[in-house]
């Protein structure tokens, strides 16, 4: 649960921008759509060594 100290006199847009910031650092978003379906270990272990050569090729130049 995120929780944001607001101040009297501080404006709800800061407030809102705020819990934004907040919301996109916990990556909560993230781990909802991790949990719709399940993948097997073995497919998540495929895909970052897919996602790692991939950032080698575009840090390489070669992509």
């Amino acid at each position: 649960m995120l929780i944001i100290d607001s101040k009297d006199c501080e404006n709800i847009d800061k407030a809102l921008k705020k819990y934004k910031k907040k919301f996109e650092k916990a990556k909560i978003l993230i781990q909802l759509r991790e949990r719709q379906a399940y993948t097997k270990p073995s497919v998540k272990r495929r895909n970052e060594i897919q996602r790692a050569i991939y950032r080698q090729k575009l840090a390489s130049g070669k992509v």
